[in-house]
């Protein structure tokens, strides 16, 4: 395992996680702030921190992000993308771990978009014959 700084990119919706991981004591910072002050009383914890306990690294790195885009459940999931993509980058060894969890996939769906002459993405007018 190699002993520098990692940069992944996570996505979700239309949330974009840039995340830095670096060695340390398990220190996780989203745009500069602690994570809990960042997303409040969203209940998260156990979903930032699985791509950790998958690859059994719990409290061995230091996460930087950058998020924006989305709502915050999305960001979070965006956030969670991000952290197992640079771990794998980080070791290779930890690809087979975060891929059976379902980590490394990146979840595309998203709102779809309203059409012109309907009344949204696939609900239509109601048609009157007379």
């Amino acid at each position: 395992m190699t002993q520098e700084q990692t940069y992944a990119t996570g996505r979700r919706k239309t949330a974009i996680a840039r995340v830095w991981i670096s060695p340390g004591s398990g220190n996780l910072a989203v745009n500069k702030m602690p994570l809990g002050e960042y997303f409040g009383n969203i209940f998260f914890e156990p979903k930032v921190a699985k791509p950790f306990a998958v690859t059994e690294t719990i409290d061995k790195f230091d996460v930087q992000a950058t998020v924006k885009g989305g709502g915050k459940s999305a960001q979070i999931d965006a956030l969670v993308h991000g952290i197992a993509r640079a771990l794998q980058e980080l070791d290779p060894e930890m690809r087979l771990p975060l891929k059976r969890a379902g980590l490394l996939t990146r979840d595309q769906r998203a709102k779809e978009r309203k059409k012109y002459g309907q009344r949204g993405a696939r609900a239509r007018f109601q048609f009157s014959k007379r």
